[in-house]
């Protein structure tokens, strides 16, 4: 079969970041404490760690994974003598959305260096895109605050706009689409989260995951800056290493820190090297 012409750039042509803890809500506080809130409204008791393990999926998905923890199973069955189905999922769900709609407002400023790092995107020709575990009514009113910081993506999409979420890649293919961005591996996707780096995995994309501002962390701007050095550098160690095993092609500590990588990828893809 002839191999068609193939009518793109060469080279790098597209970021996909992801939203809280990347581009905004320094430490991806907004969702963990939305969670603990409505769980706690029950009587369950869920602990940030717990809460931060499946960070990055769809929200109900999120919500359904902590429901099928043994622990919190377990205590559900103790205090409502049955197990958790999936109309404690909807019922749940449904308390979630009101409650994170305000929370978004409160907690989701634009992290600081990131209107910088998106400008520099678009000096080098790169499109941006986003993708992100919230819905579409959420991810609605986290734009227009979002660009009265300074930050607009080219394309904003959910899992809603396409039947599934992360660790799906349905959310990077429509992206492409969107963008108009072919070959898959000319687009980098940037996330915080395990379910960020595999739906870069999975969709065929470069997978460069942010460390300090995200879900690993898990501390505001303020409370980063009062850590001893010592225990920041340790902190830092740690969530290197955990996204780097999760498969990550990079690590960067925050996304004013991509330009570099953005040369290695380049480089890597005029030597023929894919993701």
């Amino acid at each position: 079969m002839n191999r068609v012409n193939r009518p793109y750039r060469a080279g790098l042509q597209a970021v996909v970041l992801d939203w809280a803890g990347t581009t905004v809500d320094h430490g991806s506080l907004a969702p963990i404490r939305v969670l603990q809130r409505i769980f706690a409204d029950r009587e369950i008791e869920i602990t940030e760690d717990e809460a931060r393990r499946d960070m990055g999926l769809l929200k109900k998905d999120h919500i359904r994974s902590l429901l099928r923890h043994p622990r919190i199973a377990r205590e559900w069955e103790r205090r409502y003598h049955q197990p958790p189905g999936e109309d404690t999922v909807e019922n749940l769900f449904a308390d979630f959305l009101p409650q994170q709609m305000k929370c978004l407002v409160e907690c989701s400023s634009v992290i600081s260096g990131v209107s910088d790092a998106v400008q520099r995107l678009r000096k080098r020709g790169l499109k941006i895109g986003s993708t992100t575990g919230y819905t579409r009514p959420l991810l609605e009113v986290l734009l227009p605050h979002a660009a009265s910081q300074g930050y607009v993506p080219d394309c904003a999409l959910c899992p809603d706009d396409v039947g599934a979420g992360r660790p799906l890649p349905w959310m990077l293919y429509e992206n492409a689409v969107r963008m108009q961005i072919f070959p898959l591996e000319a687009m980098v996707k940037v996330g915080d989260t395990i379910s960020d780096i595999e739906e870069g995995l999975n969709a065929g994309t470069w997978a460069v995951a942010v460390a300090r501002t995200g879900n690993m962390i898990g501390l505001t701007e303020e409370q980063w800056c009062a850590l001893p050095s010592g225990e920041a550098a340790e902190r830092l160690r740690k969530a290197h290493r955990h996204l780097l095993d999760a498969g990550a092609h990079y690590v960067i500590d925050t996304l004013a820190d991509l330009d570099p990588v953005l040369d290695g990828i380049e480089v890597r893809l005029r030597t023929g090297e894919r993701p």
